[in-house]
């Protein structure tokens, strides 16, 4: 279902982030950025952002909870966002338990996930590009919520979708070297390039590690231009990052 209270807030911005549409239970809540801020200004979650500050304090009207911002570098380190103060650690996921910290990921045509366990306990963000698909940064992350994935739910964010993403033997190659039918991912195009399926090859990895209940998907970041950013369309915008993240409600604001 999608958080309503959530939804209205954004609606009366009049912003059009994206509202995970997934069965979380009511205090748990995420939100995915688009490239569009309020007033038709941009939300460029990136480094470079040269209206940094108003973006955020926009994204902390709806996230009251503190985001744990990551230098992510296509790997499968996990961190606890739980045990951080205010530096930026080198990951490609974090994991909560508390509802003082939010997770929090950027992309622009990497997958951004989000996990949960059905009790709403424990909260996790991934980026996943192509390479920290392929090492694993997804099993990593479900290993480190120390739950168990048939108790987990997942959702996947904005990406680039499967007729966008071309690629070359290398990518195809770490994912079916070991794995020969995640070759249903890929369609094979002429002088050695194939499209990869991201969407298609995140749910196969999750669910060869157990879990099932898997949503989201289905959105493009590079055809989808008035909505997303995407590093693959370049130009000018090739840096700008979109933000996805996700937080638990502190108990003194759970309605009884």
């Amino acid at each position: 279902m999608t958080d309503s209270s959530l939804q209205a807030q954004l609606d009366a911005a009049d912003l059009d982030w994206i509202v995970p549409d997934w069965p979380v239970p009511a205090h748990v809540h995420a939100l995915s950025t688009t490239r569009n801020g309020v007033r038709g200004s941009a939300a460029d979650f990136s480094k470079h952002s040269v209206d940094a500050a108003s973006v955020h304090n926009t994204l902390r009207r709806f996230c009251y909870s503190e985001p744990v911002w990551l230098a992510q570098v296509h790997g499968t380190t996990v961190c606890d966002a739980d045990g951080l103060r205010n530096d930026v650690p080198t990951a490609d996921a974090a994991i909560s338990r508390s509802a003082d910290k939010a997770c929090a990921i950027l992309a622009a045509d990497c997958l951004p996930v989000l996990f949960s366990d059905r009790s709403g306990n424990a909260v996790g963000a991934a980026h996943a590009g192509w390479r920290g698909l392929a090492a694993g940064v997804l099993e990593a992350t479900v290993d480190a919520m120390r739950i168990d994935p048939s108790n987990m739910l997942v959702w996947l964010g904005p990406a680039i979708g499967p007729r966008s993403f071309q690629v070359g033997r290398d990518v195809f190659e770490s994912f079916c070297g070991d794995d020969p039918g995640a070759a249903e991912c890929f369609v094979s195009e002429r002088d050695g390039k194939w499209r990869a399926d991201l969407y298609g090859l995140a749910r196969r990895r999750l669910a060869r590690v157990g879990v099932s209940a898997i949503f989201g998907g289905g959105r493009c970041t590079y055809t989808e231009r008035n909505v997303f950013y995407s590093y693959r369309r370049g130009g000018e915008e090739a840096s700008a990052r979109m933000a996805t993240l996700i937080w638990i409600e502190p108990r003194e604001m759970r309605q009884a």
